[in-house]
């Protein structure tokens, strides 16, 4: 099996991931992993929307398994089998606000329970934490939180990232942002 992660968006398909793609006989992936790649795949090649995450260790092995931005960051890159990296959420987001990725902490609550302690510890450690967010994401408590602790910090909330609507939206932690589906978070001093 091959993982490939897509990217974050429209044209951030490496040419490796491309070439995994147009080569493949069968693929499975979200709808919008497969349509981030569409123009790739080849016309024999079986497309499969994955279902159920649970069954994708059940694979074929020549399968080739599409994950959004990179699988290695909150991805599928736990699956067996060899991984592409694609351009993630964290690279674009640290790019466009022009924050050195050695000064960030990923953290991901996408699918996760949220940890406010492992996000106040890294704050109090001086780094900027980057947060994958999902629809559950509770950013008012998340921030009330911090500001209880003394950590009032900027937040960046980038939605939609590579998309024409792509939008960033600064605010700090005394005033978040309303979260979008497409979104991650950027939290500290920067």
């Amino acid at each position: 099996m091959i993982i490939v992660g897509v990217g974050a968006g429209p044209q951030m398909l490496t040419e490796q991931a491309a070439r995994a793609v147009a080569r493949a006989r069968l693929i499975y992936g979200s709808k919008r992993a497969i349509d981030l790649v569409r123009r790739h795949i080849d016309a024999d090649c079986a497309v499969r929307i994955i279902e159920d995450y649970k069954m994708l260790h059940h694979l074929p092995d020549d399968a080739v398994v599409l994950s959004t931005g990179d699988p290695m960051l909150s991805g599928l890159g736990y699956l067996k089998g060899e991984v592409i990296p694609g351009i993630s959420s964290l690279q674009v987001g640290c790019a466009r606000l022009k924050i050195s990725e050695l000064l960030v902490v990923p953290i991901t609550v996408h699918g996760r329970r949220l940890d406010p302690e492992a996000i106040a510890f890294e704050l109090q450690r001086g780094k900027t934490v980057f947060l994958l967010t999902d629809e559950e994401t509770d950013l008012q408590s998340l921030c009330s939180f911090l500001e209880s602790r003394g950590l009032h910090r900027m937040i960046a909330a980038l939605s939609n990232l590579g998309y024409e609507q792509e939008k960033i939206e600064l605010s700090d932690t005394s005033s978040p942002p309303t979260l979008s589906e497409l979104s991650c978070l950027f939290i500290g001093d920067f």
